[in-house]
This record gives C-alpha cells, structure tokens and sequence, in this order.
C-alpha cells in the first residue's frame, strides 16, 4: 500500500492543486488529510469544496476545533477569515471529521499527538525554535497508540522518528504555508526555508514502511499576491519565501 499524506493546507489552493496534481502522477493508493485545512487568508471556501468533493479520509486539526467553538472575537486572524468565509456546509463537514484515525491496524491518524491537537509531538521547543524532541519524550507522547506507522502534523515541518518498538513517526510537512510564528505552549518561529508546498509517501514493503518526503513547486507567487491583498503581510513573505523574515536575497 502507498499512502500519501497531506497536512495543514490552511487555505492555500494553490498549493493543494500542485501536491494533488503530483500524487495523481505517482500510483497513489490513498490519500489522506491530517487537519489544519482551511483556516489562513487566502481560498478557506474554495479549499473546503475542493477537498469535500474528494472526500479523503481527514481529520481535523486545532484550527477546526477553534473555528468551530471559539468566539470570533477571541480568534486569531487567520482562524477569523475562514469563520467569516465559509458556508453552514463547509461547518458540518467539519463538524463530523474525528480528531483522529485509526486507518488500519497498521496506521494511525493524528494532528499533533494521539492525546491533543496542539502538542508537538516530534519537537521541543527551545530557544524559540522547534528542534528534534528526545526518543523519551516521543515515546511518552505516543503513549498507548501500537500502530506501525503514525502520522502527524501541526509542527509543519517534515520529519521522521522511529520509536525502540520499531513504530514510525512520521510528519509530512505543511501544504500550505511554510513559515509561521507560533505561540503554544510559547513562543516560537518556523522557517522551512523554501515556499515549496510539502506532502509524504509512505509505501509498504517486506522490510517495512519506506517514506518519502516531497516537496512540490507551484505559484506561491499568485497566493503572496493574494495573501497581500488580504493584509497580511506576514503570510505574503512566508508564502514567497519560506522564512517569517524575508531573506536578504532576492526571490
């Protein structure tokens, strides 16, 4: 089996057509969606009708949750946008995606950790930057969860951990957005360093799950524009660049 694994889209169409485009091309056998789908300043609506049409195996992610429960003068902007934006359809279907996923006995769906959507589940935070977690803490985070292979987001970058039971962790990357300034459980930045959209393929084998980590090109510069013309300047840089500060070379 060859699964395909996309996680927090946050809106970008753009970058959702490029890495379906490019699974459709590679003999996939299921995709699925790890959460984090529409919320950000770019297409929330078009992105929801794009996905439903599909409708892949998905979960939903923190952003889901808080777009669906908070008040939206509590909410973040980007979490804002998608409330004020989307139809009573794109919330029922969001009402009825499960936090998680047990696939097959095999595999395992979450957006940040089997316990919660918020907690990395691969990274620390130190000094303000998410940096590889210990195996110690990894395996806490699992928890009781056996399955073979574990998929997560929410951390947005790509990265795989194999526990001392043999299980394997692995992170896709983001679709649609790769930097950002986070603020749970405090501060912190994450600059990808590149605007490619990312997505994973794990295939299985004889000797176990082979992973691969894709990064796809597409028009970041049409959603910068977009995102510019929202107001939100931070995503036009992010988008553009992969960094949440512009680099000093021209892109």
């Amino acid at each position: 089996m060859k699964i395909a694994a996309l996680s927090d889209i946050h809106g970008n169409l753009f970058a959702l057509d490029a890495v379906l485009a490019d699974i459709n091309r590679r003999g996939v056998d299921l995709t699925v969606n790890l959460g984090d789908i529409l919320s950000g300043p770019l297409l929330p609506a078009e992105t929801a009708d794009r996905l439903m049409a599909l409708d892949l195996p998905t979960i939903s992610g923190n952003h889901e949750r808080q777009v669906l429960t908070m008040d939206p003068a509590d909410m973040g902007a980007s979490d804002r946008y998608a409330a004020e934006t989307i139809s009573d359809v794109h919330r029922d279907w969001m009402s009825a995606l499960p936090p998680v996923l047990r696939l097959t006995d095999d595999v395992f769906l979450c957006h940040a950790t089997p316990q919660n959507d918020v907690d990395c589940y691969l990274e620390d935070i130190i000094d303000g930057e998410l940096r590889p977690a210990s195996l110690r803490s990894i395996e806490a985070r699992t928890g009781t969860c056996n399955a073979a292979l574990i998929w997560c987001g929410h951390s947005h970058i790509p990265r795989l951990s194999q526990l001392s039971s043999g299980q394997i962790i692995v992170n896709p990357g983001s679709v649609g957005i790769q930097a950002y300034e986070g603020h749970h459980p405090g501060p912190h930045r994450v600059e990808i360093g590149s605007p490619h959209a990312r997505y994973a393929l794990c295939e299985q084998s004889p000797d176990g799950w082979k992973v691969e980590f894709i990064a796809v090109p597409y028009d970041w510069h049409a959603a910068s524009r977009l995102a510019r013309q929202r107001g939100t300047l931070d995503w036009d840089r992010a988008l553009r660049t992969g960094y949440v500060r512009a680099p000093s070379v021209a892109v």
